[in-house]
């Protein structure tokens, strides 16, 4: 008997601890606002855990009165009534020392009250063009967030105007609880009107402060504007040289009436090694690496090699190319750098063997924040033999180049768009040849389903040559298609000019198609179906033209940085195909 006791003492001691419940009620009921209240509520965190202990639970449900009341006002509801009781108990009257050693159950009841609307919504005085929000008015829901805009655009509309040191000098919020109406009054110090003035630099990078104010360069002497304070922050950051970036407004007025400011950067390592990896059934595998210093001589100066050796295992001769390319940021203004480029190719091609040697100078220039140019001066030599027989040729090159890339993530995007152009008047060295190669890339991407999880993608592609024949002109500057970068299912360049006999060179027109539909089926994983269309014409623009087209099915495999690729693609156009053809890369094929 003595057992039988002890034993069920023990079950009754070693039981199943059953966790707090809790309640919620809402008068007058409304799901989105119970939805709100749940979802700020810190008590409705812990109850489910039974080992959670009560002193938690009751400072939890504390702070639930506040938290509570800020939903409630930012929906505009002023009058609320709200009772938070614990086995019973008002939560606001049980000490805080004294509390029970176990709740059962947590009772939340809230009278929202009327919705209030806004009787009286005044801001001044406004600085010219400002425009407040068109919820603050007479009549709208009278929202806390609606006041905080007004209050902020007001400011803004100051500071854009030069007023740095604007701020709402007084504020007056009144509710009157039987007509359910607030009335707002916002007074606002404008401050005297400030110029830029001295930039202090912090001590903590390995770039020199004179060379972080040249690059972010503040106009100072002109009047105080926001978006320069902005734009300067992320000149700094496009160099790449630096982690963070940070541009603070010192709290007082400087001599003479100006805005003083301070920079703060974190330096990004200065070195970076880099490898990627593309494979190809036909083409064989492709190895590229690279080495780049952020930071070369003290001035945010990148230097970049790279080098590169593909066509291994496909069959053939291999390709290998080398390139350096020198850059200086803010060297004619802040948005004008310099850089100085040189590359050495030896290419072994389906239809022509080549060796070149480029250099390269010129300007850069950051337009906008989604908007970069280029233009240079070049010398190319090139050596080369194809089915017109064996040459050289020396050209004095004139590169423009414009790029537009409004793309969400360059590796992966799913929503904007991208524009390459470029423009490269040549002159021939060796003799009075002549001649324009124009070259295009554009991408439109739009995702749907939710957060964009699915993306229809679209790329066009062309090109020209014009002025100059087949044989006055490098293989390499001539278009092929097929392959990877543009029709995938045939074979890698298949696509060329048929001079007859089996003898083909590269066209003096291109253009290319390709669509996209990429499908999420995990966060992981994605199915991709494509089509491709390339067309190479003999003239500038068409000719003779001879046309093929690939498609196909392929995963993706989401890793964070960027998907890992395979495609499996087979020829549906032309009579350039050999079979179902293999892509594995980094990154989508477009």
């Amino acid at each position: 008997m003595k057992r039988f006791l002890f034993l069920l003492c023990f079950l009754a001691l070693s039981g199943p601890a059953f966790a707090t419940e809790l309640r919620l009620s809402l008068s007058p009921d409304n799901g989105d606002l119970r939805d709100r209240l749940r979802s700020a509520s810190l008590v409705a965190t812990l109850v489910g855990d039974d080992s959670v202990p009560s002193s938690d639970l009751l400072a939890a449900a504390r702070a639930d009165y506040g938290r509570l009341i800020s939903v409630l006002y930012a929906q505009a509801h002023y009058g609320p009534q709200i009772s938070i009781r614990a086995d019973g108990r008002e939560v606001s009257g049980i000490p805080a020392f004294a509390g029970p050693t176990k709740i059962d159950r947590i009772s939340i009841s809230v009278s929202v009250g009327p919705a209030f609307t806004f009787g009286r919504a005044a801001a001044g005085p406004l600085a010219p063009q400002t425009t407040l929000p068109t919820g603050y008015a007479s009549g709208q829901p009278a929202r806390v967030d609606t006041i905080r805009d007004a209050a902020s655009s007001a400011v803004k509309g100051w500071r854009d105007a030069g007023y740095a040191k604007a701020a709402i000098a007084d504020q007056r919020i009144v509710a009157d609880h039987r007509g359910a109406v607030l009335n707002s009054d916002l007074t606002l110090d404008p401050g005297p009107k400030l110029r830029f003035g001295r930039v202090a630099v912090s001590d903590d990078s390995a770039v020199r402060p004179d060379r972080i104010k040249e690059i972010a360069g503040v106009p100072e002497g002109r009047v105080f504007a926001p978006e320069e304070i902005a734009r300067s922050a992320q000149r700094l950051r496009k160099t790449g040289a630096f982690r963070s970036v940070s541009i603070s407004e010192d709290e007082g007025i400087g001599p003479n009436q100006t805005q003083e400011l301070t920079i703060d950067v974190v330096d990004e390592k200065p070195r970076r090694i880099g490898v990627g990896a593309e494979v190809s059934s036909l083409e064989g595998l492709t190895l590229s690496g690279l080495w780049m210093h952020r930071n070369l001589l003290g001035g945010a100066e990148r230097l970049r090699l790279e080098a590169e050796v593909s066509g291994i295992g496909g069959g053939g001769e291999q390709d290998y190319g080398l390139s350096a390319r020198f850059d200086r940021p803010a060297t004619f203004g802040p948005d004008t750098g310099l850089y100085l480029g040189a590359s050495l190719a030896d290419i072994s091609e389906p239809d022509y063997d080549e060796r070149n040697l480029r250099l390269e100078a010129g300007l850069t220039q950051q337009v906008s924040d989604d908007f970069y140019a280029e233009v240079g001066v070049s010398v190319l030599r090139s050596e080369f033999t194809d089915d017109l027989g064996s040459r050289s040729r020396s050209f004095l090159m004139f590169p423009v180049r414009g790029t537009l890339d409004q793309r969400d993530n360059p590796m992966d995007a799913r929503t904007g768009k991208y524009l390459d152009l470029q423009l490269m008047p040549m002159i021939g060295l060796n003799d009075s040849s002549a001649g324009l190669r124009l070259q295009a890339d554009t991408r439109w991407y739009h995702g749907f389903g939710e957060e964009d999880r699915h993306v229809a993608a679209v790329r066009l592609q062309a090109g020209s040559v014009i002025g100059l024949a087949q044989n006055d002109i490098p293989p390499s500057l001539l278009f092929f298609s097929g392959g990877g970068g543009t029709v995938r299912g045939q074979s890698y360049q298949s696509l060329g000019v048929d001079l007859g006999g089996g003898d083909t060179v590269g066209g003096r027109s291109f253009l290319g198609a390709s669509a996209e539909l990429r499908l999420a089926a995990t966060k992981k994983f994605g199915v991709v179906g494509f089509a491709d269309f390339g067309l190479i014409g003999d003239e500038a623009f068409g000719g003779d033209i001879a046309t093929h087209a690939g498609a196909g099915l392929g995963l993706r495999y989401n890793t964070g940085v960027g998907p890992i690729r395979f495609d499996l693609a087979a020829p549906v156009g032309g009579d350039t195909g050999d079979g179902v053809q293999i892509y594995i890369g980094i990154g989508q094929a477009f």
